[in-house]
């Protein structure tokens, strides 16, 4: 366990290292200071539950138990009888699914909703994705995300130049439709020159369309606000009740970024091949603004992880020689700063990453997780990557839906006696659970990863 925080001036961040930063980070999470416990069962509950985290993530000792972190996926909504878009327009609905389910699977975290508040993606005209009632039918069990290339190729320079810039007024109003009149912004500082120029460019907040603009935004922001007070309130009642969340802060690939949001997947191979200066320019200026997007949104007193979903760097996307110069080249620049900022990535790696497993293993002791799919041989991810970091995952959906509960406790027990050796090692399903799977087979899940999880 690490000590409880002690309070002293902000403005002695910088001169903290990295690892004092990352203590004090962890220290804050730990803390019981301000839960009002419901017992002093669930008080003991709660620092087991933390202590067994943090011990698996710094690798400095073995924890009691295996952390049991699996996501329930789709399977949660169903279990409480809810369809996803009900889940989407009824906050109330996903509270439900997040209380019901953690109290009744009692994982170690909180087991959180995979919702989105489908009225403000309404209000904001989002084309990223399609959604039950919204291009997709209303039983649909999930969204789908809708790829295209919203940045042309000739937009680099442009973007290179100045990436917030061009994500504001360029890229948000091609995938906002509310944000449309943005477009008629003009570039900072120009047509505002300096002093008492500046309020004369007000004028463009007096259009009529830009007001609406606004007026949309503003709606928008008042539903997301209170949806995400009111599953604060509910996470700080599951607290109180012996279960912490490890939900932090969250940041992206470079590659990922680019690839995903801006270029879409067929361009960016192209430009792997054929423009790849271009790329690597476009990264190398996403690099601080990634790291900033990480320490910004992991607020002190939070767990200290920054999530990452790694979506194209898997097996097979690309050579072992574009992987390292393209993708992790660009990535671990982003890794080490949220490093260096006391923080601890969570590497979300899709897909398998057996030849990525050497690559990767070149990073500070403790201060990263890896969660592996399913594809992923754990046995030699522990071994080449045991000694530096904590690895998750690698139990198939596929197994806790087709399987019988004897099976699953068959492969927890493997998993655990492979990848658990010696700690380092947190439980979880390489990916959502199915909606349809029996009950049963995820209660046997979770209990047999209490079972065999317990360390002499």
């Amino acid at each position: 366990m690490v000590a409880k925080p002690t309070k002293t001036k902000q403005d002695d961040w910088d001169a903290l290292t990295p690892d004092q930063k990352l203590e004090r980070r962890m220290a804050a999470w730990l803390s019981t200071e301000g839960i009002k416990f419901a017992s002093p069962e669930a008080e003991a509950a709660y620092r087991e539950r933390t202590g067994n985290i943090a011990d698996a993530l710094l690798l400095k000792r073995t924890p009691k138990r295996v952390p049991v972190v699996a996501g329930l996926g789709s399977f949660a909504e169903q279990y409480c009888g809810y369809s996803h878009k009900d889940i989407m327009y009824d906050v109330n609905k996903a509270i439900d699914v997040m209380e019901r389910c953690t109290l009744d699977f009692q994982t170690d975290v909180v087991s959180a909703g995979n919702s989105y508040p489908g009225r403000v993606w309404e209000a904001v005209d989002f084309k990223l994705y399609i959604w039950p009632g919204h291009g997709l039918s209303d039983d649909a069990d999930g969204v789908q995300y809708v790829e295209d290339e919203y940045m042309p190729f000739e937009d680099y320079d442009d973007f290179i130049a100045d990436p917030t810039a061009y994500w504001n007024r360029v890229y948000l109003p091609r995938v906002l439709g509310t944000l449309e009149p943005i477009k008629r912004l003009g570039y900072p500082l120009a047509g505002s020159g300096a002093t008492a120029a500046i309020p004369g460019s007000m004028s463009w907040y007096g259009q009529p369309e830009v007001q609406t603009s606004l007026n949309k935004m503003m709606t928008a922001g008042k539903e997301m606000l209170d949806w995400q007070q009111r599953t604060g309130a509910a996470s700080r009642r599951l607290a109180s009740l012996g279960f912490p969340t490890m939900g932090g802060g969250s940041s992206k690939a470079p590659f990922d970024l680019i690839g995903d949001s801006l270029r879409g997947t067929k361009a960016i191979v192209y430009d792997s091949f054929r423009r790849p200066d271009k790329l690597l320019g476009a990264m190398e200026a996403l690099v601080p603004i990634l790291i900033r997007m990480g320490v910004e949104t992991t607020r002190m007193g939070a767990c200290p992880l920054v999530a990452f979903a790694l979506h194209k760097g898997a097996d097979g996307f690309m050579s072992e020689e574009q992987y390292k110069t393209l993708y992790w080249g660009p990535l671990k620049k982003v890794v080490l700063g949220l490093i260096k900022e006391g923080l601890i990535p969570r590497m979300g790696a899709q897909g398998g990453y057996n030849s990525r497993l050497e690559i990767i293993s070149d990073l500070p002791k403790g201060k990263t997780l890896w969660a592996f799919g399913a594809e992923t041989d754990m046995k030699r991810a522990k071994r080449t990557m045991g000694d530096v970091a904590c690895i998750s995952g690698n139990v198939p959906a596929s197994l806790v839906y087709a399987g019988t509960p004897e099976e699953i406790r068959e492969h927890s027990r493997n998993l655990i006696g492979v990848a658990g050796k010696g700690g380092g090692y947190m439980f979880a399903t390489a990916s959502g659970i199915p909606r349809s799977t029996n009950p049963e087979n995820v209660r046997a899940l979770i209990q047999s990863a209490k079972e065999f999880g317990v360390y002499a």
